[in-house]
């Protein structure tokens, strides 16, 4: 009993080391696995994606845009609005004010079927688009052939809790126990990138740049303009300081000769 538990343990590894590698085997092709009713359901699902190509695919949509506003501050709040209607929601947004311009960003996410419509209705916030793009991947392959080693995982796991009941020693306990959490670690890494995949294709991504745009005259401001001013009178006395710094120094250099001239045009006044 011994030595079969074994056998069935390095059977195991060998499938392991295949799924690992990603030349996972079909659960069909598993003699004996357990869930083969399941496999055989998704691998109809999968002939039925490869047949439509539109239907059940899964698709990664992201898009960028920029849009020249008259207030970036409002037109953040307006596109969360807009985000809002749509069921979605803000992943991030900031602004940012500079002494010549000013900047935002702003960062959506939409379902997936809302897509287009959201691209429409940001369009009507803006005096200008001078910038915009979209991009699709097809992630469906991807997807499918995480089913399938996950398919294939489970069966294994399976296969290791039977083996574990069938342990007769300490030593043949842990073996299957170290395999066992090994798989299970596999199986919950396959979920989790199953979970994003399906997250980021159910939801599609839209990053917002936002420019202020400039009216015919310069935009004029009361507190940028003082601010101005008192940076050029702090130049002017730093300047003027320098300067009598420097004739203080030098004071040995032109205060002789200035004394001397001083003397001569007072005589010649007499």
């Amino acid at each position: 009993m011994n030595s079969l538990l074994k056998a069935s343990i390095v059977a195991l590894l060998i499938l392991g080391l295949v799924l690992i590698t990603g030349c996972a085997l079909s659960p069909s092709e598993l003699p004996g696995v357990p869930g083969n009713d399941g496999a055989n359901e998704g691998d109809g699902d999968a002939s039925k994606v490869n047949g439509d190509p539109t239907e059940g695919r899964k698709i990664v949509k992201t898009g960028s845009m920029t849009l020249e506003v008259e207030d970036i501050a409002e037109t953040i709040d307006q596109v969360a609005e807009i985000t809002a209607e749509l069921n979605g929601y803000v992943v991030s947004s900031y602004k940012y004010d500079y002494e010549q311009r000013v900047e935002g960003r702003i960062t959506i996410r939409v379902p997936f079927e809302e897509f287009d419509q959201a691209f429409v209705r940001l369009r009507q916030l803006a005096t200008d688009v001078p910038y915009e793009t979209t991009t699709a991947k097809d992630i469906t392959e991807e997807y499918v052939d995480l089913e399938a080693q996950l398919s294939n995982l489970l069966a294994t796991e399976v296969q290791y809790l039977a083996l574990l009941e069938k342990a007769e020693n300490v030593e043949d306990m842990l073996m299957v126990q170290r395999e066992l959490s090994n798989v299970r670690r596999q199986i919950e890494q396959i979920e989790g990138r199953m979970q994003y995949l399906e997250r980021t294709s159910e939801t599609a991504l839209i990053d917002v740049t936002l420019r202020e745009t400039k009216g015919l005259a310069e935009h004029w401001s009361a507190s940028a303009t003082l601010r101005s001013a008192v940076r050029g009178l702090t130049t002017f006395g730093r300047g003027l300081a320098t300067v009598l710094i420097w004739l203080g120094i030098f004071c040995w250099a032109w205060v002789p000769p200035l004394v001397i001239w001083l003397r001569r045009r007072r005589r010649a006044k007499s």
